[in-house]
């Protein structure tokens, strides 16, 4: 079983693993058949692996799901989906800048899960046979690329500010 602390670190984890999953696969949907469209396909598979890998990792260490958490997060995820659509700002270039800032935000921070579970991993039976490493590298791979994506988006969204 594992630490109260680890339980609560984990199920907020999970809670944006699940916000960011659907958001990959959101990117995905609305941008087909174009590079950023491609791009989101192989992430957004990445993306619910990597949630997957968490859900498995919480079933070894006896940690179990926080429902409000989850509850909070399907709501959020409804919620978001208005926002990126573009119909809160009438633009569906800043919609999209929006929901790339996001992804990439919470992909930093599933890098920062993966460095906090290294600096326990000898701690916990579970984690010792994780290739946290890998985790890591996945992540930032990730956090790099969409990263490139979020710079040429806030171009093609901010654009129209700076000359008005």
């Amino acid at each position: 079983m594992a630490d109260k602390s680890l339980d609560v670190y984990l199920n907020d984890h999970l809670a944006g693993a699940m916000l960011g999953s659907d958001l990959a696969e959101q990117l995905e949907k609305e941008n087909e058949g174009t590079p950023l469209g491609d791009l989101m396909a192989r992430l957004s598979r990445e993306i619910e692996e990597d949630r997957q890998t968490l859900i498995d990792l919480m079933e070894l260490l006896g940690t179990s799901r926080n429902p409000v958490k989850q509850a909070t997060t399907w709501l959020a995820e409804k919620t978001s989906r208005v926002k990126f659509s573009g119909l809160t700002s009438g633009e569906a270039e800043v919609g999209t800048f929006m929901a790339l800032e996001t992804l990439t935000l919470g992909v930093e921070g599933k890098a920062s899960l993966w460095r906090a579970l290294k600096a326990v991993q000898a701690r916990y039976e579970p984690l010792r046979g994780m290739d946290l490493d890998a985790l890591l590298e996945r992540a930032e791979a990730q956090h790099d690329a969409l990263e490139d994506e979020r710079i040429a988006a806030a171009g093609r969204a901010l654009e129209g500010d700076a000359a008005a």
